[in-house]
């Protein structure tokens, strides 16, 4: 797949979150895990889980970078109004992702009384312009 068509179909699968559409671009062997919770999905569980998810989180899409079969996506998922960070490392085989491994944090406090600015630059790229860490 060219880097484009990558970028556009994981932008869209986290954004539209659609059973059907995830079941067709997700590989027949594919697999998510989810080390935290300890938790391993199957294509046809995953689509089970979509289908039957009584408040489906929205997502944010913060940053994609990667090349060839592995690629990594930062977001923020609204859960009914409880946020976590995510990272999803995405593995592709035969045009199709084979395999997800997903984190999720809560946010940190904010230490010390200053204010933070955040990233700047492409999201999509990863092209900063400016991260000083204030």
């Amino acid at each position: 797949m060219e880097e484009r068509e990558v970028r556009d179909l994981l932008k869209r699968m986290l954004t539209d979150l659609d059973p059907a559409f995830g079941y067709e671009v997700h590989h027949q062997k594919f697999t998510a895990d989810m080390p935290q919770s300890g938790e391993r999905l199957s294509r046809d569980n995953l689509r089970a889980m979509q289908e039957n998810y009584p408040n489906p989180p929205t997502f944010q899409l913060r940053r994609v970078v990667g090349a060839g079969d592995v690629w990594v996506v930062e977001a923020l998922g609204d859960y009914s109004g409880k946020l976590y960070h995510m990272v999803m490392i995405v593995e592709f085989r035969d045009s199709k992702i084979w395999k997800e491994t997903r984190y999720y944090a809560l946010p940190a406090p904010r230490r010390g009384s200053g204010s933070r600015a955040p990233p700047q630059g492409d999201p999509q790229t990863g092209d900063c312009e400016r991260f000083d860490g204030r």
